[in-house]
């Protein structure tokens, strides 16, 4: 698919891109003139948010002058942050989330814009591909820890994260949608958010083309972070589902069901390792490993254990 014309797309469309930021210059740095190109091409605004209380990221914004436009949200957690974009940005707008460590790839915007404006949804989600500053070793390359899905553009899904998301403001307005700050240590309010964007009748579409780059430094290729990051996504993944459910009867059968399943991935995992390491396939192995850390994430997160990721300390 070829990106529509400038003309057609930016013309009757108040379109606004929101990139997140905490203390990391280089990559803010890195990303800015990126973004703007882009949103400059299709006539957006591009949007920072700051969620560092101290304003680090400003200094980096006024270079551009006028071009970029500041916001500093203090109250910790990527979800206040996600929330003063939904309140900074008009209440009609399409309003596209970044993050500070991706790079869009060409006619990025433009592409969502097209698919957008081909079937008008409540949300249009892009793909994430990871390139990486060191190559993980053997153990983590097995894993495929950063693969991603893809899925044929014009796709509907039921779940997104944020980091390349466009989103119809009028309609998540209309179902009075907000980001969950219970949700700002641990992560997971986009895949909370997404997941009611949906329920409330939401549609939300895939767009293949429309790809960013993720860079994954080398602190974030270690077999611990790796592995803490698949007990976190499963422990997100109880917590958004235990929310969605009706207090009740309701929520007791998620829960349990969230620990069966928990239970039965951690026996599954265990297996696995197992038979990868008699018959020496690395990768069966640790993709095992990957399902057990998860498996217990989900089993944890039924017992009411939020694992917090994000948690800042003085």
């Amino acid at each position: 698919m070829s990106a529509a014309p400038v003309d057609q797309l930016g013309a009757d469309l108040d379109v606004v891109v929101a990139m997140l930021t905490y203390r990391r210059p280089g990559d803010l740095s890195e990303a800015l003139p990126r973004i703007l190109a882009h949103t400059e091409a299709v006539g957006a605004r591009l949007m920072v948010v700051d969620n560092d209380p101290e304003g680090s990221a400003e200094a980096a914004v006024a270079a551009f002058g006028g071009r970029v436009w500041y916001v500093n949200e203090t109250r910790p957690g990527i979800a206040a942050a996600r929330n003063r974009a939904l309140d900074e940005a008009p209440a009609d707008a399409l309003l596209v989330f970044i993050d500070d460590d991706e790079r869009p790839t060409d006619d990025w915007l433009e592409l969502l814009l097209a698919t957008y404006r081909r079937h008008r949804p409540a949300a249009v989600v892009g793909p994430v591909v990871s390139e990486y500053d060191v190559e993980p070793d053997a153990w983590v390359a097995a894993g495929r820890f950063f693969d991603r899905r893809r899925l044929p553009t014009g796709t509907a899904v039921e779940v997104a994260a944020t980091n390349n998301l466009l989103l119809d403001l009028a309609q998540v307005h209309r179902h009075a949608l907000r980001f969950d700050e219970a949700f700002g240590a641990s992560g997971g309010s986009d895949t909370l958010f997404t997941r009611r964007l949906v329920r409330a009748g939401g549609r939300m579409i895939w767009c293949d083309q429309a790809v960013v780059i993720d860079k994954v430094p080398a602190s974030r290729t270690t077999r611990d972070w790796v592995l803490r990051r698949a007990f976190r996504s499963g422990n997100s993944w109880t917590r958004t589902s235990l929310e969605l459910a009706a207090p009740g009867l309701r929520r007791t059968a998620v829960r349990g069901q969230s620990l069966g399943i928990g239970l039965v991935r951690i026996v599954a995992g265990s297996a696995a390792v197992v038979v990868g390491a008699v018959t020496g396939r690395l990768g069966r192995r640790v993709r095992g490993t990957r399902t057990v850390a998860r498996g217990a994430g989900m089993a944890a997160g039924s017992f009411g254990y939020v694992y917090q990721e994000y948690r800042r300390t003085p």
